[in-house]
Parts: structure tokens; sequence; C-alpha cells
């Protein structure tokens, strides 16, 4: 998927422009700002439910304004964060329900759908939980079923909206270690994220975004660093290199907080 000069909005209301983005197959694009910056609209466009109100956005090279609904849900998945349901749907119906593009709106799954849903669930080891409630498990696992929904949807592009997003430290680490190994096996990734150390821990890119507009692009080390990183969150900010953890981690400089410009 490529961005190139999107400007993009509701109707009658622009909420940024001029951003121009891509993202490949092996490659995980990691997208930083701060709350209000137009994250949330930038993802609603990319996901083709807002039309783009100015420049080009393509899938293949072709416009997305062109696919149908089906057609679009073929390529592209999307991973939100993981409320709470209010249908005690099983982890298996949720994950089967991402077969719909697939199958037709009046069908029902098949053997093939179900054999597709029940491998995402091997692939995350979410097997144990295939017949509990999705509101009955935890936050962590709510997540890993949406990511192994995206899956069995056989996408080639997810994108994830915040997906660590109230996790705790263990569920963060797995929901990371999972993108990787997403990324690994040929997905191309795009999600947002609020933690700079999470960019070092799994993007091959990253975009920062303020006010509607991307002000910087690149590598972790490049893009995310304690100025970048001031000028975004109008903090101060340590970054340093763990030799350990074999990558850079970030922390905020308590009591220097200062107004954002």
């Amino acid at each position: 998927m490529s961005a190139r000069e999107l400007a993009f909005g509701y109707r009658g209301t622009p909420v940024g422009e001029g951003v121009t983005l891509a993202v490949e197959a092996r490659n995980v694009l990691c997208l930083m700002g701060p709350n209000g910056c137009g994250k949330t609209t930038l993802f609603r466009t990319l996901l083709g439910l807002l039309p783009p109100l100015a420049g080009r956005l393509e899938l293949h090279g072709r416009p997305v304004q062109e696919f149908s609904r089906p057609e679009f849900a073929r390529h592209v998945a999307y991973v939100p964060q993981a409320g709470s349901s209010y249908f005690p749907f099983s982890v298996m119906e949720v994950v089967t329900m991402a077969r719909a593009s697939r199958i037709g709106t009046f069908a029902t799954p098949s053997a093939h759908d179900r054999q597709i849903s029940m491998a995402a669930l091997e692939r995350l080891g979410l097997v144990h939980l295939a017949g509990r409630s999705f509101t009955e498990i935890s936050g962590g696992e709510r997540q890993m079923t949406l990511i192994a929904r995206a899956l069995a949807q056989e996408a080639e592009l997810i994108v994830m909206d915040e997906p660590t997003a109230s996790l705790d430290f263990g569920n963060q680490a797995r929901v990371l270690d999972c993108i990787n190994e997403l990324r690994g096996s040929g997905l191309a990734i795009v999600l947002s994220t609020h933690d700079p150390g999470h960019a070092f821990a799994c993007a091959d890119r990253v975009a920062l975004m303020k006010k509607g507009r991307i002000v910087g692009l690149g590598t972790p080390p490049e893009a995310v660093t304690p100025e970048t990183l001031r000028g975004l969150y109008g903090v101060e900010v340590a970054v340093e290199f763990m030799q350990g953890a074999g990558r850079s981690i970030c922390a905020p400089a308590l009591g220097r907080f200062r107004q954002q410009e």
C-alpha cells in the first residue's frame, strides 16, 4: 500500500494533508504521534472507510476506491484494540468471522474455512481457547485472538491500532514477538503505538505524526531520537542502547516537562 500527498478527514472537516507513506511485504511501519494528531482518521482512510480528500492512496498500484469491500478485505485486515465484547461469541467464532469476505454474504463457513481458522489459532498458541467465550478471556488473549482473526482473513497487509494498549508487560512482549514473527512470514504491517520503545522492538520504519502531517520518517534510529520525541510530545526523553536487550530503549526525564510549541 502507498499514499502520496494524501489529504484525509471527514466531509468538510480536513484532519491532515501531505502524507506520503509506503509499506511493503516483510516490513513493519510504525506510526507514532500525540493524541489528537490524526492517527485514527488516517487509519480509517487507509482501511478504505473514509475517502481521501486529495492525493492518492493505492493498493498494488490501484486506487483503493476502486476496490469493493469484500475484495479490499481479501488484501487488508484490521486489528483493533482489544476492548470488551457485548456478544458471547466463542474464540473460534470470532476468528471464523474473518472468512466472511471469502464465502459470500449468505454462505456459512465450510470445513475449509474452519480449518484455516483453527490453523490461525494454532499459529498463535490459542487452540486451548477455541471454545471459550471471547468475553471471558483476558485482555492479552483477546488481542491475540484478534490477530488470529486477521490471519484467518488471509490478507497481505494488517493494520493494527495500538495493539499493546492496556496490556500488561508480559502480554505486550508476546504481541511484539508475534508482530516480528508475522513480518518474518512475509506480511506487511502498519501499527500505531504510544511507546517509542516498541518501534525499536519491531519496526522497520517509523512515521512521526503531528497536527495531521508526517514530520519525520525513517528507520527507528533515524526517526526516534531525543530531539524528535521532544518535538513530538513536549518532554525530554533519553534514548539508550541496551546491550543485553540488543536494541534501544526510551525513558522520559521526569520533572522536565515543557509545553509543546
